[in-house]
């Protein structure tokens, strides 16, 4: 007797998130790491609170207009390729639909058909939609990969302010004396917590991508205020 399906099993997998995951998680990292870097590399340099702020919050306007304007082009540079390539595929149909067809087939056949099978099920397919197939079976593009500009850059945009907004808050409320330890542990703690729900989402290792964001988190933060020691400025 077959065991009962479970209710959620024509759920969508992990790679359905991929797109706005990988945009929001690199954003939201950036915001903390960066902003959280340049504030200790001030603080390493300065007595002050002033300057400290100052430099978090242009760091806040600064990142989040650059990672959403840095996300919408390069996106759009893949929309574009993406859209040049399909085109191509149109006119190659129309040009020589055998070749097409004959390639259709050997990819099928190269993921384990027989020759007839491979051959059938390429005829089939582009009865159905030829254009469609070749898309998804010889450019490797579908729904799940195909790049959205605007989505992209909104997440990077956003996700980047709301991890800078955490040293910044620092960088206002807390002693000015001890500003270097408390933006380094207030940003590993968000680091955490930021790789856990990114691994969480995306169903990986939690105690993997908790290592990777803290080790270089703290390598980026360490060196920047070694910067500031190094060249002793006060600000």
């Amino acid at each position: 007797m077959n065991s009962p399906l479970p209710d959620d099993y024509l759920a969508p997998h992990y790679i359905h998130k991929i797109n706005w995951l990988r945009a929001a998680v690199l954003g939201a990292n950036d915001g903390i790491l960066s902003t959280a870097s340049i504030a200790v590399g001030v603080a390493a340099a300065s007595d002050t609170r002033e300057p400290i702020v100052l430099a978090a919050l242009a760091g806040l306007v600064a990142g989040a207009l650059s990672m959403a304007a840095g996300e919408y082009v390069s996106v759009s540079s893949q929309t574009d390729i993406e859209k040049a390539d399909i085109e191509r595929e149109k006119m190659e149909l129309n040009e020589m639909p055998e070749l097409e067809l004959q390639r259709m087939a050997e990819i099928y056949e190269k993921r384990g058909l027989t020759k007839e099978s491979a051959m059938e099920v390429a005829v089939q397919l582009t009865a159905h939609d030829a254009l469609g197939a070749h898309v998804r079976d010889e450019l490797g593009l579908n729904e799940v990969s195909q790049a959205h500009p605007l989505q992209a850059a909104f997440a990077s945009g956003a996700s980047f302010t709301f991890g800078a907004m955490f040293p910044l808050l620092v960088a206002i409320f807390l002693p000015v004396d001890s500003m270097v330890i408390y933006q380094y542990t207030i940003a590993i703690i968000c680091l955490v917590i930021l790789g856990a729900l990114a691994a969480k989402t995306g169903g990986s290792s939690i105690i993997k991508a908790v290592f990777r964001i803290t080790f270089w988190g703290s390598i980026a933060m360490v060196l920047t205020a070694l910067v500031g020691y190094w060249f002793g400025v006060n600000v």
